[in-house]
């Protein structure tokens, strides 16, 4: 009973007065009803909210939907093994996706199917009378055999009463098997809806039947999901694109029909999906965020490549933070003897995204390396100018308008490093590429069959070329100073452009070659011309679309290549390339690589020290100027110098670094030729033709012992 305080006198002695408890109004019941329901409701919305119960709910519904599913899943294949189902699916999921050639196929095998059941059919119609005839048999042949069996035991025993002990045997087995079956029915009746319960869930658990909301939390997260080809199908389907919604709706296996099969590619899947005949693949390429969201990616986890069949895509989906994981270390570090080849090797660059390792041809190939800055553009281009280095043939001329020491280690091996990101360092750079063209002249004017070394030239940042300010200055006859052509620009009367353009146009023919890096490429820093002339094109991450199309060229877009996609920063060294210089895929335009990074300290600068100990040990050989009285195998045995075994082209260069004026016109042939006239013969390594140096000294001692024969002989004379 509720009460409520009244203050009373107690005494005169007591001014203050004291409390006194009196019984408060009693509440109607209507008010305690009240009460009770909001406690109730209280109580009921504390216990529903409550985390243990959402995870209750979602354990009963996630197995529930696992017996639900695998049952349907169960009936479907049941249904699909009588019927004809299957076929008749199949045809109309190829008449929705405009296969028409396939229904004919489909329907040649729903008519041999129903031809099968019908004789199956028929056969048991006659199967009642086939098992009377076959248990009457069975029956016979058996009292027979247990009463030959009988009598053979009675003669051997010499007692009649044998005769009937195989029967009597026969007629205790069958009374045992019956009392184990009465035992064991019992238990198997009970458990036999438990264990058909339970493979009905462990189908639908493998299946994956239940929604994702009842998933633990774990299989929840986005990105986790398996890609599944429901999964994919239903990622296309809420794409937003009315016509292949429809479509797919209409198919009767759901559009199984238009994948393959998902295939393991690396880091990741590859499926290629056949569209209906009313989508054309240019829709669903503008869809790649939405159709990465809808398999639970990022968009750059998803990529969308147009594929040889017509009305084909195919979809490469990354494992979820995948290419956020670095990959290995470059070769160059890792092998401690990396060898290169100008003319047939190839640069080992990176990995492509299905992790296979990405190989670059630079054999008479411009190059040009395009991104925002701090992106690994020059460490991208680096890379491949160290594995070249270790092939000695080669020289380099080098630019680096950035200046903070990127290109440092090329010191000492290239035959000109120009460092800095003045106006002055650009006009020096300018003229060292119009130097390559004076150079790429004299050698076409050279006489026919003459062989050059390669030269590179490489520009890092030459965007500051085609920015520079500065104009020649020409000193007129009375002194005055007139500004003749710029230096930079995109125009025709610019010395950069023009020299740049000169040595596009017919360097390769003799092996002069113009690689360039350039950062945020616009038609003021990179003119057309000049980004069309490189064989090799390649673009990190840009900004616009626009600029990855000046960079990797329409085709290479239109064809699925997208460097504006790459996220800023988070995928330094991943690049887009196009070009005839790396293997790419049949049908596709374009190979998105990540780059191996080789660090300025301490990797790069290893690598180039390697390299320049193998290029001074050829530069310290020593040269002969004579042509007269020239030993071709004590000469091929100093140039080996020491070295087990050497590649032919190599051996070539080191003889025509010794005596220039002899071995200009040797070959592979002559070089041959000039073993087996002594006795022996080149050899192969790994493939590449070699010669050993104990080839070498077996022909330099079999000549000796020659010699020495012949003077024993004139003795004897």
């Amino acid at each position: 009973m509720t009460t409520t305080a009244e203050p009373v006198n107690l005494s005169k002695d007591n001014e203050r007065p004291a409390l006194k408890l009196v019984p408060a109004p009693a509440a109607s019941p209507v008010e305690r009803r009240e009460a009770l329901y909001r406690r109730a409701a209280r109580n009921a919305r504390d216990v529903i909210t409550d985390e243990r119960t959402r995870t209750l709910g979602r354990l009963a519904v996630r197995h529930g939907m696992y017996v639900v599913g695998g049952t349907r899943i169960v009936g479907r294949r049941a249904w699909d093994g009588r019927t004809a189902a299957r076929y008749e699916r199949m045809i109309r999921s190829c008449e929705a996706a405009g296969k028409y050639e396939e229904i004919k196929e489909w329907e040649e095998k729903g008519r041999q199917y129903r031809a099968a059941r019908h004789a199956r059919r028929m056969d048991l119609l006659k199967s009642p009378v086939d098992a009377a005839k076959g248990v009457a048999v069975a029956t016979g042949i058996g009292a027979g055999s247990l009463i030959g069996l009988g009598v053979l035991m009675a003669i051997s025993e010499k007692d009649p009463a044998q005769v009937l002990v195989p029967i009597a045997t026969a007629i205790d087995l069958v009374h045992w098997a019956v009392v184990v079956a009465s035992v064991v029915w019992g238990p198997f009746i009970v458990t036999a809806p438990w264990l058909v319960l339970l493979s009905l869930w462990g189908v639908g658990r493998q299946r994956e039947t239940a929604p994702q909301w009842a998933l633990p939390v774990k299989q929840r997260s986005a990105g986790g999901e398996l890609i599944t080809p429901s999964i994919v199908v239903k990622a296309f389907r809420d794409l937003r694109i009315s016509e292949l919604k429809k479509a797919i709706l209409a198919m009767e296996d759901g559009g199984a029909s238009m994948l393959s099969p998902i295939a393991m590619a690396g880091c990741g899947v590859e499926v290629d999906v056949t569209l209906p005949s009313s989508v054309s693949t240019d829709e669903v390429q503008p869809k790649r965020r939405k159709l990465a969201e809808n398999l639970g990616r990022h968009e750059h986890e998803v990529f969308i490549l147009k594929s040889p069949q017509p009305r084909t895509v195919k979809l490469w989906i990354a494992d979820s933070g995948a290419l956020d994981e670095p990959i290995g270390p470059s070769p160059l570090v890792t092998d401690p003897e990396p060898t290169a080849n100008y003319k047939s090797g190839c640069a080992p660059w990176g990995q492509n995204l299905r992790g296979e390792p990405v190989t670059l041809s630079l054999y008479q190939r411009h190059v040009l390396i395009t991104g925002l800055s701090n992106q690994g553009k020059t460490a991208a281009l680096r890379s491949l100018a160290l594995w070249l280095a270790f092939d000695r043939s080669v020289e380099f001329w080098i630019g680096d308008l950035k200046g903070i020491g990127d290109w440092r280690m090329f010191s000492g091996m290239a035959n000109r490093l120009i460092e800095g990101p003045t106006d002055e360092h650009a006009v020096d750079v300018t003229e060292m590429v119009e130097d390559a063209v004076e150079e790429m002249n004299r050698r076409l004017l050279a006489p026919a069959g003459t062989k050059w070394d390669p030269l590179i030239v490489i520009v890092d940042e030459a965007q500051v070329a085609f920015m520079n300010p500065a104009k020649t200055q020409i000193v007129m006859d009375d002194g005055r100073v007139k500004d003749g052509a710029p230096y930079g620009g995109s125009k025709s009367t610019s010395r950069y452009f023009m020299a740049a353009r000169r040595i596009h146009n017919q360097g390769r023919a003799v092996d002069v070659l113009l690689w360039e890096g350039t950062q945020d490429p616009t038609d003021q820093n990179l003119p057309k011309l000049v980004r069309e002339g490189a064989h090799i094109r390649a673009s990190l991450v840009v900004g616009t679309e626009s600029q990855a199309r000046m960079a990797l060229g329409d085709k290479a877009v239109d064809g699925g290549a997208a460097p504006h996609l790459l996220r800023q920063g988070l995928d330094k060294g991943t690049l887009v390339v196009a070009g005839d210089g790396v293997t790419l895929p049949p049908g596709e335009a374009s190979l998105t690589v990540r780059t191996h990074f080789v660090d300025t300290e301490p990797d790069a600068q290893d690598v180039a020290d390697r390299a320049r100990a193998l290029r001074l040990r050829v530069a310290a050989l020593p040269t002969l100027e004579s042509v007269e009285d020239v030993d071709h195998l004590a000469d091929l045995e100093r140039v080996l110098a020491g070295e087990k075994r050497v590649r032919t082209p190599e051996i070539i260069h080191r003889l025509k670094n010794l005596n220039p004026a002899v071995y200009t016109d040797w070959d592979g042939v002559r070089l041959r030729r000039l073993m087996t006239d002594h006795g022996e013969d080149t050899g192969t390594y790994q493939g590449y033709p070699v010669i050993h140096l104990s080839h070498v000294q077996k022909a330099l001692d079999g000549r000796e012992d020659d010699v020495n024969d012949l003077g024993e002989a004139q003795v004897g004379r």
